[in-house]
């Protein structure tokens, strides 16, 4: 459904982070999209930290193509014989994950590198499978059919073979969030039906993580290697709120919000969390938890779609020019308020448009008059 208000997005930071330099003073171009052309949009998946891209073409007829970018050029990364794809991550070595079509029409989660190209993951019995996560050692999370018709959540064995994760009682789960110590985090329905965030521990299976006081599901996106789970849970008001979890208690992110809709989507090796809020069913805005300080920032400062926030604190996702996305990151901190005026400073400028207002009005009369042949004083 396109969003009810474009956006006029301004010059702000872009994508790409040089590595050689250090974070806090890295530098970063400036600019929309992938260079996309013939009315086509993008959207950036995830930037690792040498400043490589993981994203998506969207054609204007709607076609997804999966690419990676740097330094001003695309790659292609193909398809599994179809005719679709789109990206969901990369990890720092360059290898991409997420889902293509296959020659009939399914689609199946794929590995990518540059050296061996993309790599079907097959499924769990069943017709398709999606990838969502990364790990540095190449380990991927995702979910997949099984032979009953459901969705399970998955998690690559050393031979890239899929582990059915299983559930938590009930008919099916999603893996969406993984770290570098195999801990798996995503969403699994229960047996009495409702679905709630899940961690899976190697050796220790999978555990729910809960929801909100007086909410009945929740769903977990993401995961540190400190261990920390961010999602979004219902409350006991029926909205929707961020949170992070560390393993003890779930804080309520979007509580700190205290308007609209929230959805924590990523969270860096920092604890630095993003996500969007939804107000009123405008366009969604970019939140930055960071330190103990929430921000939300203006529509102006921030993202339509935010993915993912790097180590190095650049938020990826992307921008609505008002008829398309294009791929953009913001730096986590957002940019300084327009200055407030003091209200004496209105108060003079009012007197001083009067007093213009007036002596252009005596300008004008005394103008005509000359042209009847009448001269008089301005003053």
């Amino acid at each position: 459904m396109p969003p009810r208000h474009s956006r006029a997005c301004a010059p702000l930071l872009g994508l790409f982070l040089l590595a050689a330099i250090p974070a806090a003073s890295a530098a970063i171009h400036a600019e929309h999209g992938f260079g996309e052309k013939d009315g086509n949009g993008s959207i950036a998946s995830d930037l690792n930290p040498a400043g490589l891209v993981a994203g998506i073409i969207m054609e204007e007829a709607g076609r997804r193509r999966a690419v990676t970018y740097q330094h001003g050029q695309i790659r292609e990364l193909g398809t599994l014989g179809g005719d679709e794809g789109f990206t969901k991550a990369i990890n720092a070595h360059g290898v991409v994950v997420g889902s293509s079509q296959t020659a009939s029409g399914a689609w199946h989660a794929f590995r990518y590198d540059a050296a061996g190209g993309m790599r079907d993951l097959g499924t769990l019995g069943g017709s398709s499978s999606y990838a969502t996560a990364i790990a540095r050692d190449g380990t991927v999370a995702g979910y997949a059919d099984t032979s009953g018709g459901d969705f399970h959540a998955y998690v690559t064995k050393a031979d890239h073979s899929l582990q059915d994760l299983g559930t938590l009682g009930g008919a099916s789960s999603y893996a969406s969030g993984l770290n570098n110590h195999g801990v798996v985090v995503g969403t699994a329905q229960r047996g009495d039906g409702y679905r709630r965030a899940f961690i899976y521990r190697p050796g220790t299976g999978m555990q729910e993580i809960g929801t909100l006081p007086g909410g009945r599901i929740s769903s977990a996106t993401a995961i540190n290697d400190a261990g920390l789970v961010v999602g979004a849970a219902e409350t006991d008001k029926r909205r929707w709120h961020a949170f992070a979890w560390d393993g003890r208690r779930m804080v309520d992110l979007g509580a700190m919000i205290g308007q609209g809709d929230s959805y924590a989507t990523a969270v860096n090796a920092a604890g630095h969390v993003v996500g969007s809020v939804s107000i009123n069913g405008f366009e969604p805005m970019t939140f930055v938890y960071k330190d103990g300080v929430m921000t939300v920032r203006r529509r102006d400062d921030g993202l339509y779609l935010t993915n993912k926030i790097t180590d190095a604190g650049l938020v990826v996702g992307a921008v609505y020019t008002g008829h398309k996305f294009q791929a953009f990151a913001v730096p986590s901190q957002a940019a300084p308020a327009p200055p407030r005026r003091n209200p004496l400073d209105w108060f003079f400028m009012t007197v001083l448009a009067a007093a213009s207002g007036a002596v252009l009005y005596r300008a004008r009369r005394h103008f005509r008059a000359g042209l009847l042949g009448q001269r008089r004083h301005l003053l």
